[in-house]
């Protein structure tokens, strides 16, 4: 279930909320007048969501890349890092 503040309990209750979003991976919605405003989250837990939205663009690339036809053998593939590494 969802942790919902006002933004009322926000601005009065900043350090309780500060802590809940450090000791709990999951943002805190903040609304103001009733109605959904924010999510408010750790820096610890923003920086893993938007990693993995990195790697799932990145998957999404490879994937893509099947799905073109844009693969090489194994042992090709190993060949050119091996040659790239050479240099």
């Amino acid at each position: 279930m969802p942790t919902i503040k006002s933004s009322a309990e926000l601005r009065n209750n900043y350090n309780e909320i500060s802590t809940f979003c450090h000791n709990y991976p999951e943002p805190v919605f903040i609304t103001k007048n009733g109605k959904g405003d924010l999510a408010v989250m750790s820096i610890e837990a923003y920086e893993e969501l938007t990693s993995r939205f990195e790697l799932y663009g990145l998957l999404k690339e490879g994937l893509d890349d099947v799905a073109a036809g844009n693969t090489k053998p194994f042992s090709e593939a190993m060949s050119e890092i091996r040659s790239r590494r050479k240099r």
